[in-house]
């Protein structure tokens, strides 16, 4: 299958273990662990992990609590309601964003997707500072189409606010049949009014690794791109990697860009192909301060040179991808990785719920912790600007002499398609309206230099099209011409 070129940052999955932005619109149960739920980083059995502890005198409170809501309250309350509310407090008051509840309704749609496919838009969503936030998208989804990116705000669903809702919940409602429609307010930093997207629910396959062979400078180099760690992720990748060298690649670029993490045990499979005994691929911290290494079999580093490329969408499991690269001494190429140092287990309550719980850090070979900072390249490279427009909506049409965002936006995406505006600093000059006309006239719509919502939607649907082709990926560009020097 051909290797998608580029990340048009955006995401929405549904909770991958080793935890990282939160959750995902359907995905298979905190990617935790192999099929238990629980994270592999410990690999203990679930019975293992839920040691009893003899609870506290002052758990009579709850109780009470419980008794008197029952007995006093204006309205009737479902036993239920109460006991996972109690529960979604107490996880609510550790103020950790990767710890959470999952009833057994969003067990099994985490479950579905792992397996197969899911249903939904196709992009990861953390908890950030109390605010739905996107973290990355997921490869050719409803939401990378989109535009959607990482640090978009979910305002509301469907006109619906999100506010007051957790994670999971909001999750739910973004979740919904394939073909259905589903609208989504986001803010967005740098814009001053939050907007509307409308996204057509599809099925999200669970693909995640993609290879091809290029030619560059007379070498031949393999390109492998990993779009999450999943149960067959390292698996796949093995195998992949075994082609592309019995090929004769003589370099690899690994592109973990918008990949929002996944199971431990896959990026550690993955890092054994790579990382020399003789240091650690990843070491894990415990609630103790205790630390525990782990090392491959492998003698010496593979002899051809390798890059990894990465953004603000990797997170977790591409972190610690990328952070053990580095310290080993290959080059990282692109922007600030996300910054999710911690890993969680899924535990589970009986009912076919479970309790998500950040139960470890982990820290690079070199014992760094990436947490809220995230992975710096060894090589920073920016994607053009267009990259970052955001989608235009439109009270009247824009023309000659008018200013604001939504004519940035626009001479940005024309510049970024071969038209020039004359300008990109939202002031719609002659130049612009000249550059509009030649856009209008070679995509059959009535010249008249004016953006009407055709003309936009037009603009917009060019750019997103011209993103995903890759003819203009920088990071990659510079991974390649690095990759041999």
């Amino acid at each position: 299958m051909k290797l998608q070129k580029q990340h048009i940052v955006l995401l929405l999955f549904a909770a991958l273990v080793l935890g990282f932005a939160g959750a995902y619109a359907g995905v298979k149960l905190a990617q935790p662990g192999p099929d238990n739920g629980q994270d592999s980083a410990a690999n203990q059995t679930d019975e293992q992990n839920q040691e009893n502890v003899e609870p506290p005198a002052k758990i009579q409170k709850v109780a009470r609590a419980y008794n008197l809501i029952k007995d006093n309250y204006l309205e009737d309350v479902k036993d239920k309601q109460l006991i996972e509310g109690a529960i979604q407090g107490m996880l609510a008051s550790l103020e950790d964003p990767y710890s959470s509840y999952l009833d057994a309704e969003m067990m099994k749609n985490f479950n579905d997707t792992i397996e197969s496919s899911f249903e939904g838009i196709g992009a990861e969503v953390s908890m950030v500072d109390g605010k739905v936030t996107i973290v990355s998208p997921i490869k050719d989804s409803p939401a990378e189409e989109a535009g959607l990116r990482p640090n978009d705000q979910i305002l509301s669903v469907d006109g619906e606010s999100v506010a007051g809702l957790n994670l999971q919940e909001t999750v739910q409602e973004i979740r919904g049949k394939k073909g259905t429609e589903v609208v989504i307010k986001i803010q967005r930093d740098g814009v001053s009014e939050p907007f509307d997207v409308t996204l057509v629910r599809d099925d999200i396959p669970v693909e995640t690794v993609y290879s091809e062979v290029k030619t560059i400078d007379g070498k031949k180099t393999g390109l492998m791109e990993i779009t999450s760690f999943a149960e067959n992720t390292a698996e796949h990748f093995s195998k992949q990697l075994k082609e592309l060298e019995d090929k004769g690649i003589e370099g690899l670029v690994i592109d973990v860009r918008g990949n929002p993490g996944g199971l431990l045990t896959a990026v550690e499979k993955i890092l054994k192909n790579f990382i020399p005994d003789d240091i650690p691929y990843v070491q894990i911290e415990d609630q103790n301060g205790q630390v525990s290494k782990s090392y491959s079999n492998l003698g010496e580093k593979k002899p051809y040179p390798i890059s990894v490329l990465i953004n603000e969408g990797s997170a977790s499991a591409s972190e610690i991808l990328a952070v053990a690269m580095k310290e080993t001494g290959y080059d990282v190429v692109g922007t600030k990785s996300f910054g999710k140092g911690t890993v969680q287990q899924a535990l589970p309550l009986g009912d076919g719920s479970r309790v998500k719980l950040t139960f470890f850090k982990w820290l690079s070979p070199e014992g760094t912790w990436i947490h809220e900072k995230g992975v710096k390249p060894t090589i920073k490279e920016e994607q053009p600007s267009y990259y970052f427009t955001n989608p235009v909506q439109l009270v009247e049409p824009l023309s000659y002499n008018d200013t604001g965002d939504n004519v940035k936006n626009i001479q940005i995406m024309l510049k970024g398609l071969g038209y020039d505006p004359g300008r990109t600093d939202g002031y719609f000059n002659q130049d612009t309206e000249e550059a509009v006309k030649s856009f209008q006239k070679e995509h059959e719509l009535k010249a008249t230099g004016k953006v009407n919502d055709k003309t936009a939607g037009k603009i917009e649907t060019e750019i997103v099209e011209h993103i995903r082709s890759g003819e203009d990926d920088q990071q990659m560009e510079k991974a390649l011409n690095e990759l041999y020097q």
